[in-house]
């Protein structure tokens, strides 16, 4: 037997005794990811579908609601920066865990939490939960599916975009069908974010008791020292040197640039990971303002409530399919740049009807804003594939979401502004379309092969 040979034979002979355990927690992983996807918006978008109901209830004015649509990105951003740390500390899977309670506390708690401040405080601890969870979806995929990022990115966006198109799609009926009181209609969704804690529970035990198969036991040493399990870090965490989405491509070539070692890193040297976290911050903006506000618009109008909800619905649900296959069409481009033109094209011609027809051709412009509202998808593809490292993915994910939800604050409070004080949507629709240029200029610089350990690596100092 060759050394070689030799070496990797205590490996196999591990993997042969590890397999049942290795089974289960990666479908647990997967029934995890999915049903945490499905909670990472129905707090936003069933608010959106009775904004209305809830202004009334509580006395908002437009301004007051357009703050109310600025609380999620805000959330976003402050914590999701904490994202890295506390799963360095307590692993992922029970940060993410700690995540779903969260939102469940949030939601059950907000209808009845008394007035603007308590509906605000109940709103933030549910975004808390989502914030979290939103930056370390992306490490949870690289982690647990090196080889495979690309179709489980797209998954679990499929997930998320439907989530967010049942909550608009059915909190109307829902809320009307327990009596037309928006306090259970909107309460109702803690729920199935209940139900998402569960998958999660046995891997914090395992983990706890330190007999983890590797994986989330290692996953603070992803964020740590960049081990990412079943795989070499310095090729991507691929077991192998190609992976079928193409993220193996730039780690196999970075590593053979580097001379395989894994240099030091400032993220906010990187122009790629500024780019990232503009183009995240402008689609995050759109994406905000459209659940936030899209319904209303319709409503005003002259569309009845319950149809603007399924317009809402058919934006989101556009995510479904298109979230699925973008991911798996950009992994496999060495540039993303045309997509993201191509889904920016789209959300111009969708403001521009809504501006000009907004109710004559409103299904129309509900299918082009959902094609736009898209690259959410692939901004999270593009993190997985700007970094080939563990650690250069937590950082470049904590960094780019972080960044860019701080950019999409003020995006949904200006609306509300303009559309209280111009008493129509012509300029709060402008300053929309508007803010889609920048966004496709950014998300083409974005999508350019490279990675952000390349563009930031910090020399050794001499011996």
């Amino acid at each position: 037997m060759s050394v070689p040979e030799r070496a990797t034979e205590p490996r196999r002979a591990s993997a042969r005794r590890t397999p049942p355990a290795r089974a289960w927690a990666v479908r647990l992983v997967v029934v995890g990811i999915v049903l945490s996807a499905l909670n990472l918006r129905p707090a936003i978008t069933s608010l959106g579908a009775l904004l209305e109901e809830v202004r009334g209830g509580l006395g908002m004015s437009g301004s007051v609601a357009g703050l109310l649509t600025s609380v999620p990105p805000l959330c976003f951003a402050v914590f999701g920066v904490t994202a890295p740390r506390l799963a360095r500390r307590f692993g992922p899977a029970a940060v993410v865990c700690a995540g779903m309670a969260a939102i469940t506390a949030g939601l059950l708690l907000r209808p009845w939490a008394g007035g603007t401040a308590g509906f605000l405080a109940a709103s933030a601890l549910a975004l808390m939960g989502i914030a979290v969870s939103n930056v370390l979806m992306p490490v949870i995929v690289k982690r647990w599916f090196p080889d495979r990022v690309g179709s489980m990115t797209g998954l679990y966006s499929m997930a998320l975009a439907l989530g967010t198109a049942l909550a608009a799609a059915v909190t109307v009926p829902v809320t009307d069908a327990l009596g037309g009181n928006w306090h259970y209609g909107l309460a109702v969704w803690a729920l199935p974010a209940g139900a998402a804690v569960l998958p999660w529970l046995p891997l914090v035990r395992e983990r706890a008791a330190g007999t983890g198969n590797g994986r989330e036991s290692a996953g603070a040493g992803d964020a740590r020292e960049g081990g990412a399990p079943d795989g070499d870090a310095r090729n991507g965490g691929a077991p192998n040197s190609g992976a079928p989405d193409g993220i193996g491509r730039n780690g196999e070539a970075s590593a053979r640039r580097s001379g395989g070692q894994d240099a030091p890193m400032r993220i906010t040297g990187s122009r790629t990971a500024w780019a990232l976290a503009v183009f995240f911050g402008l689609q995050a903006t759109a994406a905000y303002i459209t659940m936030g506000w899209m319904a209303q618009i319709f409503r005003d109008a002259g569309v009845p409530a319950g149809t603007a909800g399924l317009l809402l619905a058919v934006t989101m649900v556009m995510g479904v399919p298109l979230a699925f296959v973008i991911p798996r069409l950009a992994a496999r481009l060495p540039h993303q740049g045309p997509i993201v033109l191509v889904l920016g094209v789209c959300g111009l011609a969708g403001y521009a009807g809504l501006y000009f027809a907004p109710a004559g051709g409103a299904w129309a412009w509900a299918v082009l804003l959902g094609v736009a509202n898209c690259s959410f998808p692939l901004a999270l593809t593009m993190i997985g594939m700007r970094a080939r490292t563990g650690p250069g993915v937590v950082r470049l994910s904590a960094f780019a979401q972080s960044t860019g939800y701080l950019i999409s604050i003020p995006g949904p409070l200006l609306v509300g502004v303009l559309y209280q004080h111009s008493g129509g949507w012509g300029a709060p629709i402008a300053l929309m379309a508007g803010l889609m240029v920048p966004q496709m200029v950014v998300g083409f610089a974005a999508g350019r092969d490279r990675t952000v350990e390349d563009e930031t690596a910090v020399a050794p100092p001499a011996r």
